[in-house]
């Protein structure tokens, strides 16, 4: 028996289907779900494409259902866990999740809406929020802060150059033109390659930095009893 005759032996069910598609646009390399197509993922179960609508209606589906796929590997928190930690701990798995499939953050940013899944994952950190003494107010503002973090991505400002820097020469004139930005670029001592804030940045570290500093803020304002309408100075 061959590869393929054992694989078309296997039943076709959606599950199947979008671990495919998940598993296709890993390997992509850079292509990710853009190389995507019915057709493609069709050859790699081995089925005709027309075979694939059963389960999923068109590519817009498909591409859904493999965020679905792909958020429903974050894992939740340790049972008990205090909820700043729980709330931190579901984060980075989320951002440990999203970096295993890169493509990932573009598919969700293009998305509509929210997936059902995508939706699980807020409601339940709004629920170690709110179990963790958290007003309903509070917590709004808190999810809003967050943002993208949720999901384990940020949006920088800049991205990194792919060229290479400046010479020496053209170094510092803009060193001299803008002695703030270079001040603090000298300070980049954990400098990591491939960091999607800029040279010299550690994205993980600055994730981390980030998120903190909002949960150490947010618990903050929950012990001091904060509400919008009493931040509210408009």
């Amino acid at each position: 028996m061959t590869e393929g005759e054992g694989t078309r032996r296997t039943p076709l069910n959606r599950e199947r289907v979008l671990r495919a598609a998940v598993a296709f646009a890993d390997g992509e390399g850079g292509g990710g779900a853009d190389a995507l197509s019915m057709r493609k993922l069709a050859q790699e179960l081995g089925v005709v494409p027309m075979a694939l609508y059963k389960h999923v209606a068109n590519r817009e589906e498909l591409l859904t259902g493999m965020v679905d796929t792909v958020v429903g590997e974050i894992a939740p928190p340790a049972p008990g866990a205090h909820w700043k930690g729980a709330v931190r701990d579901r984060v980075l798995s989320a951002r440990r999740t999203l970096r295993r499939h890169p493509w990932a953050p573009r598919v969700i940013e293009a998305l509509p809406a929210p997936t059902p899944a995508m939706l699980d994952h807020l409601d339940a950190v709004i629920g170690l929020f709110r179990s963790g003494g958290l007003s309903a107010d509070l917590t709004h503002h808190a999810m809003h802060a967050l943002g993208g973090r949720l999901l384990g991505f940020t949006q920088e400002l800049f991205t990194a150059s792919p060229g290479p820097g400046p010479d020496a020469g053209a170094a510092a004139q803009l060193a001299a033109r803008y002695p703030h930005i270079a001040e603090i670029a000298a300070t980049a001592a954990h400098a990591k390659d491939g960091s999607a804030v800029g040279g010299g940045c550690d994205d993980q570290f600055e994730f981390e930095f980030a998120l903190d500093v909002l949960l150490d803020g947010i618990e903050r304002l929950h012990r001091a009893g904060w509400t919008s309408a009493a931040g509210d100075r408009r």
